[in-house]
């Protein structure tokens, strides 16, 4: 390779290199989970699943899939980055490779070993300064591996905090349809509490839904556990509450539905797009962008 080629290959791969360290780093140690392009992968694999018309069942391969993506493709962007990196200094910078046409090949597999700290041992690094980054890879290889773990163990306990909860207003939706009436008995200390619970419990599932973006695109195969589904209804009960004539139960019913429009709120702005609209129609559009859990009007 000429200069102005080595140039090239070394600042394009620096550039993967940088694009895939940024997008780990927010996504996976951000507070926020701002990861733009792990979000973006999401999002287009959640829009190939509604364009294909998927089932519900089928819906709930999204979330993984949407995971998997996310990391082959920090994987990919890291690989590719190591490999022009290399490739301006093949075969003289590595003893064992022949050279030739394979170039662009020899490059990829000293990335790809290294990254994955496979080591084979065929092929090392002969100029000093290749001694000291290679192992760089190997170490943010290590890391991603580490970190993607992590990342999957910490999303599956947020999704039982939202299964639970839905499941929750579920039940006391059906108690209500099943008894009309229900909640007009339900006043003082037992109100109070409940609407405090359910308010707790709903900023959790919001920040949750902040700090790991990707868990808005697991769909449930089980419409009990339907967060989109009964929603709604949340609003309703909180509505109920701030007419009670216990001031009490009326500061605990509007923080409910303070807590509810700021969880539609982040739904539109984080995910579904719709603005402009009432609480009430945020968590409709909410149920809407999940097939299968359209929440129904009382």
């Amino acid at each position: 390779m000429d200069t102005v080629e080595t140039i090239l290959a070394t600042a394009a791969g620096l550039l993967l290199i940088g694009i895939a360290g940024r997008d780990i780093f927010d996504a996976l140690f951000h507070p926020e989970g701002r990861g733009a392009l792990a979000r973006m992968l999401a999002r287009l694999v959640w829009a190939v699943f509604q364009r294909a018309g998927a089932s519900r069942r089928a819906f709930a391969a999204a979330g993984p899939v949407a995971l998997l993506v996310v990391i082959a493709s920090w994987a990919a962007l890291l690989a590719l980055g190591w490999a022009l990196l290399y490739l301006p200094h093949i075969p003289e910078g590595f003893n064992g490779v022949a050279g030739g046409a394979s170039d662009w090949v020899d490059a990829l597999n000293i990335s790809l070993v290294t990254l994955t700290t496979v080591g084979f041992g065929d092929v090392v690094p002969a100029a000093g300064w290749l001694r000291l980054v290679t192992p760089l890879e190997a170490l943010l290889g290590f890391g991603l591996l580490s970190a993607s773990i992590s990342w999957l163990l910490l999303i599956y306990p947020v999704l039982a905090r939202r299964r639970s909860l839905a499941y929750e207003i579920r039940l006391l939706r059906d108690a209500d349809a099943e008894e009309p009436g229900t909640l007009e008995h339900l006043r003082g200390e037992p109100a109070e509490r409940l609407y405090q619970e359910l308010t707790s419990r709903l900023i959790a599932v919001e920040r949750d839904l902040v700090n790991f973006p990707v868990t808005y695109y697991f769909a449930e195969a089980d419409e009990r556990f339907s967060l989109p589904a009964v929603a709604p209804y949340l609003l309703e009960l909180a509505e109920h509450g701030t007419a009670d004539p216990s001031g009490h139960v009326r500061l605990r019913a509007r923080l409910l539905r303070r807590a509810v429009a700021d969880f539609a709120a982040t739904t539109a702005s984080g995910f579904h797009g719709m603005s402009g609209a009432t609480t009430e129609e945020l968590l409709h559009a909410y149920a809407r962008d999940h097939p299968g859990s359209s929440a129904v009007r009382r």
